[in-house]
């Protein structure tokens, strides 16, 4: 009863941020990592970023008043900066499978591809802990139609 009495006088909201990235970059600027993988994610230099999983990140960060920075390069360097909390956000055609799930927190499946006889199912890859953050993208994603 008392633990009741004390978690409704508490005006904290779950899920939770703990470095604030949802309302940081809502009205702010989401930081994405891009790590090519046609046609998930596509780059040329000089030019940003194309492919399914820029323009959904794009879509996002409309629904969230966000301007978007994009950074490029390989997955390893892009995850060590998300565990850092230099990044927002890695896409690079990761599947639910990947080997990078100590380095970062996966979204909701949003999409599945038949690849050489097995089902994948592609995730983006956020830092972890940031679960306000992470439930906005995974609600997005879920509106578009994510698979899961």
């Amino acid at each position: 009863m008392t633990c009741v009495a004390l978690l409704t006088g508490c005006s904290m909201a779950i899920p939770t941020d703990p470095d604030g990235t949802l309302d940081r970059v809502t009205g702010g600027t989401l930081r994405v990592g891009v790590s090519e993988r046609p046609p998930w994610v596509e780059t040329a230099e000089g030019e940003e970023p194309g492919g399914t999983e820029p323009e959904l990140i794009r879509e996002f960060a409309e629904s969230i008043d966000a301007e978007t920075e994009w950074t490029e390069g390989g997955e390893e360097r892009l995850l060590k900066a998300l565990e850092r909390g230099e990044l927002d956000v890695v896409i690079g055609g990761f599947t639910d499978q990947t080997p990078w799930v100590d380095y970062g927190a996966l979204t909701v499946p949003y999409a599945e591809e038949e690849y050489e006889g097995a089902r994948e199912k592609h995730v983006m890859i956020v830092r972890m802990g940031e679960n306000a953050f992470l439930v906005a993208l995974e609600r997005f994603l879920l509106a578009e139609g994510a698979t899961a």
